[in-house]
């Protein structure tokens, strides 16, 4: 243990310079942020990056900005060295995106790390090379204006810091986040990314919002948004625009972006504002937001946070009214009205009326393997779940004693539909109608039952796919798409596509690789090849990142569940009564038939003797 004596010192350039770097730079990702935003300062219109081994060998950044002469360039190196504030009022109206003149030092003490630079008047460059915080070379090269600055084995004498890196991919997939945010928040440049001397992007200079989302997204993406215009929504001194998905719409890519004055950040306000403009109860997700806020200087302060992630603003309640009024405009206007349904429910719409059956429809259903769990509480107009049924055995079986579903299901007593015989809950069943909400009514020896059918598909699509988690049953059966489907990911969800491959591939999926951040599906669960594909891997793929790093079955089953009950979510079908019954037996097959993946009823079962006493009989 290291002695102490009490005495205070004043730490040594080096080690104040490592302890900086711990702030700014928490890895390869963290360094790029700082050089493109000093970039962007220098005045560049076309930013070059490129990167090695997910930035731990090589990060690179080029530009064509204003560049810097010799002894702008050593003096960059020293700590609180910046050309762009003088005082401390210069902070209240900063306009530039860094100002404390700690990036490029912190990142020199912990890296090899080179600059070039020259200023347009000048004929030469000038060439610094600095090992772990120590000027190595000072020279000069030739080179077009402009700095071009690389940073190699990043944290190379911190061993400390080093270990704590993650794999490549997932620094790699960081690296390109940070990419995806400048390039946004800046459309009017232009950016290129190359990842171990691939071209992974290259964004023309002088793009529109909407054509740079399409750059980053894809066309089929931005399509599903909307703009937000500033236009009488916005206060004098602040303007809101950008780009929001329709409240109509459950969107598989959920992608948030915000931005203050250029500048990607967060602040309480906006999280609030955005949860009161947009309307609740319509999707069980967020939406997919690229929001730009512009007030004045002197109204936002950006100096709150070391990585000024967060800002705060001097008249919040402007910032949340213009917020509040641009989406809420925007999600009032006609272009919504006019595509959205007049009733927006989970419950799907069957076209096709039921005509009851001459004779009942007899069969019989297999015994449930677990005891059934109750579902949510009914609405004050719904029957009592719990009204106890005659003559009806109770079921010996413990629910302590089988498998549950997850930790989100709650805890609640079984419903009573009746078990008739030891085969089964009911003597017989009849399907009598298709209800005008989308519900089955179904008539059985003991009482009529409401059947939610999408609810239904949800657990019977769910306990097939869970099969596939069972070592001897291998596999899942795949549907080959009669053409194979493309989908675009964020680098991030990319980088979770690759890790949790092997579990899909199990369950049927047949994807690959198709370019950069993009998958091409050729199959897809056989259970669900009616469900869109893409839209189907993009929720899976999205509940992974929710989940975060869990691991174990219980963990698959609550991933399972959320992706399958999406892929059902708002889709119509036609029923015919043969095809009413065969749902009916095939939910008697599974483990848990009155409740959905989501812990939602299934049915509703109203008892003969409940029917009596309503009808005073």
């Amino acid at each position: 243990m290291m002695e102490r004596d009490g005495q205070i010192r004043v730490l040594p350039i080096h080690v104040a310079n490592k302890i900086a770097a711990g702030e700014v730079v928490e890895r390869p990702a963290s360094a790029l942020k700082e050089l493109v935003e000093n970039a962007i300062d220098a005045g560049a219109d076309r930013i070059d990056i490129s990167v090695s081994a997910g930035g731990r060998k090589l990060v690179a950044v080029r530009d064509n900005g204003c560049g810097m002469n010799r002894d702008n360039a050593l003096l960059s190196l020293e700590r609180q060295a910046t050309s762009k504030i003088r005082d401390v009022d210069d902070i209240e109206k900063i306009d530039t995106l860094g100002f404390r003149g700690e990036a490029i030092p912190s990142i020199a003490s912990v890296s090899r790390f080179t600059i070039v630079t020259r200023r347009k008047e000048n004929d030469s460059a000038t060439k610094l090379v600095v090992n772990a915080g120590t000027i190595a070379e000072v020279s000069e090269c030739g080179a077009p204006p402009g700095t071009c600055v690389e940073v190699r084995d990043l944290f190379c004498n911190v061993p400390a810091r080093r270990k704590f890196l993650r794999s490549y991919a997932t620094e790699e997939s960081h690296i390109k986040s940070v990419f995806t945010i400048s390039a946004l928040a800046h459309p009017e440049l232009g950016f290129s990314l190359t990842v171990d001397g691939r071209e992974v992007h290259r964004l023309a200079p002088g793009s529109t919002i909407e054509e740079r989302i399409t750059g980053l997204f894809g066309r089929d993406f931005t399509d599903e948004l909307v703009p937000v215009t500033d236009d009488e929504a916005n206060t004098s001194t602040v303007r809101v625009y950008g780009y929001i998905s329709r409240p109509s719409q459950n969107p598989v890519r959920r992608e948030q972006f915000i931005f203050v004055n250029g500048r990607p950040a967060t602040a309480p306000t906006i999280a609030y504002a955005l949860k009161e403009a947009y309307p609740s109860g319509r999707n069980e997700s967020k939406p997919s937001i690229f929001l730009f806020i512009e007030v004045p200087p002197s109204e936002v302060d950006v100096n709150v946070h070391p990585a000024k992630r967060e800002v705060r603003f001097r008249r919040p309640a402007d910032v949340k009214s213009a917020i509040i009024e641009a989406i809420s405009r925007t999600l009032q206007g006609k272009a919504i009205a006019e595509e959205s349904p007049a009733e927006t429910t989970e419950r799907p719409v069957f076209s096709v009326p039921f005509q009851p059956t001459p004779a009942p429809i007899q069969r019989a259903l297999p015994s449930f393997s677990a005891e059934p769990a109750k579902p949510a509480a009914p609405s004050p107009a719904a029957v009592p779940l719990n009204h106890p049924t005659p003559n009806a055995p109770t079921p010996q079986t413990s629910i302590s004693n089988t498998p549950t579903l997850n930790s989100k299901i709650p805890c609640v007593k079984p419903p009573t539909p009746p078990l008739a015989s030891s085969t089964g809950p009911w003597k017989f069943f009849k399907v009598l109608a298709n209800t005008e909400s989308g519900y089955l009514l179904i008539e059985t020896d003991a009482g009529i039952v409401t059947l939610n059918p999408q609810a239904a598909q949800e657990r019977i699509a769910f306990e097939k796919l869970m099969a596939a988690h069972n070592p001897e049953s291998g596999t899942a059966s795949s549907q080959p798409l009669l053409i194979p489907e493309t989908v675009h990911f964020s680098p991030l969800e990319s980088a979770r596509l690759k890790t949790f491959k092997s579990i899909l591939l199990r369950q049927g999926f047949e994807i690959e690789e198709f370019g950069p951040d993009t998958w091409k599906i050729d199959a897809v669960p056989a259970i669900i090849s009616g469900q869109n594909a893409a839209d189907v891997i993009a929720s899976i793929v999205y509940d992974i990142g929710e989940a975060g790093v869990k691991r174990g079955d219980l963990w698959r089953e609550e991933l399972i569940a959320k992706s399958v009950a999406r892929s059902f979510a708002g889709a119509s079908r036609k029923f015919t009564m043969e095809d009413a019954s065969r749902l009916v037996e095939e939910l008697g097959r599974t483990r848990m038939p009155y409740v959905c993946p989501r812990g939602k009823p299934v049915m509703i079962f109203t008892s003969n003797r409940e029917l009596s006493r309503k009808f005073d009989r």
